[in-house]
């Protein structure tokens, strides 16, 4: 069935491209540094000191929906619905972990389904809560959660599986994916490989709001070695000619998609598709951004 529905897609696809760079910054502007919507940014004039990756979306979680504008979220959703609906066995209950400020779940619930988001950072699940007062919201660690009941479709969208930080946080995560997931179920994620990251690639964004101007950039850092990859982050605000800068590196877990998928078998079929939300495509051997789907045994 797989095969026959690969084969299908792949007739009508256009040329895929697997590089890294239209990525980067929509992943972790978008669940990183979005903590950000219109409360305070407490820029200080030149470099601000590093912080916790948690402690930036508690001081910038006003901003996030500005940051995240240009990321479409109804289409990722909608994506994600699809391959519940064609690999998983029924149901609607959802749990999206790294939720943020709800944008996703808001699609959710307006298919029915019946949505728990899980965040690190209560700033953030406070809008999620007045944007969906229809889901619950619980702050929990994705690494450390547990969940009453087991649910048909968990989500991570925007590569938040990555805020695991290391292997040791990536095997906690899954030991706590496979019992909030029926058996059945579908645990739906994006990653990206480590061995195809470009340290070179950057994107930047620009935005106005009120009377300022804000440049965003992110992009992956990769050693070559170990388990770590960096998500290096840059805002710049100006106002009235003078500008402030802030700046941070953020630990993210590196993984291998051959690691990835030999932590995940245990438990799970695993099925790799293409980075695509409008085609389900099965995983080019170049590609460096996948979905991951993967079917609860």
């Amino acid at each position: 069935m797989l095969d026959a529905a690969f084969a299908t897609q792949a007739k009508a696809a256009k040329h895929f491209t697997s590089a890294l760079v239209p990525y980067i910054p929509h992943i972790y502007f978008a669940s990183a540094l979005w903590s950000v919507k219109m409360r305070a940014l407490n820029f200080i004039a030149a470099e601000r000191p590093a912080m916790s990756f948690n402690a930036l979306y508690t001081d910038l979680s006003g901003y996030y929906d500005l940051m995240c504008a240009d990321i479409d979220y109804q289409r990722q959703s909608a994506a994600a619905m699809r391959l519940h609906q064609f690999f998983g066995s029924g149901g609607h209950t959802h749990l999206d972990l790294a939720c943020g400020t709800g944008p996703h779940i808001e699609h959710f619930l307006q298919a029915g389904y019946q949505c728990t988001g899980l965040d690190l950072n209560q700033p953030m699940l406070d809008i999620a809560g007045q944007r969906c007062p229809q889901a619950q919201f619980v702050q929990q660690n994705m690494c450390a959660f547990n969940i009453s009941e087991p649910v048909d479709l968990i989500t991570c969208f925007l590569y938040s599986l990555h805020y695991s930080g290391n292997i040791d946080g990536l095997k906690a995560c899954l030991r706590h994916v496979v019992p909030a997931l029926k058996s059945g179920g579908v645990f739906c994620f994006s990653a990206v490989d480590k061995n195809k990251i470009d340290n070179s690639a950057l994107l930047r964004q620009h935005a106005r709001h009120q009377h300022s101007h804000f440049v965003f950039e992110s992009g992956w850092f990769y050693q070559g070695f170990g388990d770590e990859q960096q998500l290096r982050l840059k805002i710049q605000k100006t106002t009235q000619g003078v500008t402030e800068l802030w700046q941070d590196h953020h630990p993210m877990v590196a993984v291998s998609f051959a690691e990835l998928k030999a932590l995940l078998e245990p438990d799970f079929e695993v099925v790799m598709l293409e980075h695509d939300f409008e085609k389900i495509l099965p995983l080019a051997p170049d590609s460096g951004n996948a979905l991951f789907v993967c079917i609860k045994h």
